[in-house]
């Protein structure tokens, strides 16, 4: 079974199924993180939504590319959650099924493409207080005892 992270489940609202694939990009002891740039900044772990027909990994570098402006290596997958959210983006209630992956950034190519997005590395533990949804909250602090 699949952890549900985060909010609860909005009887009032009808969710959309939105699957992704994020990863936890680690450089000796910093992760590699997109800040989304709003009203209120998010500091998210790179990744985003699959297109129609694509795959997680493929997804991954896609997505990793258009937020951070790196490429990367993903050694594997850590494992899954959902998650319950309103995507204002979008305008959309979304049940993100979000797949995560551990790598490293391995070649910065340029500036993110994708608008209103900054890449950063952060320390470990900073990183682990500072990204704004619990899935990755969780998934960083497994990381963390385990290293």
């Amino acid at each position: 079974m699949i952890p549900r992270l985060g909010e609860a489940i909005r009887r009032d609202k009808v969710y959309k199924q939105r699957p992704g694939a994020y990863a936890i990009l680690r450089e000796g002891d910093d992760l590699l993180v997109t800040v989304q740039l709003a009203e209120t900044p998010d500091i998210q772990l790179p990744g985003g939504g699959l297109d129609p027909g694509e795959s997680p990994l493929p997804a991954l570098h896609r997505e990793i590319r258009e937020e951070t402006g790196w490429k990367v290596r993903i050694d594997r997958r850590l494992g899954a959650f959902r998650r319950f959210t309103f995507m204002p983006e979008y305008d959309l209630w979304a049940e993100k099924l979000c797949h995560i992956y551990l790598g490293q950034p391995t070649l910065r190519v340029g500036d993110p493409i994708e608008e209103e997005h900054i890449a950063i590395f952060l320390p470990l533990p900073e990183a682990e207080k500072k990204l704004g949804n619990a899935g990755d909250r969780f998934f960083v602090g497994r990381l963390r005892n385990c290293i």
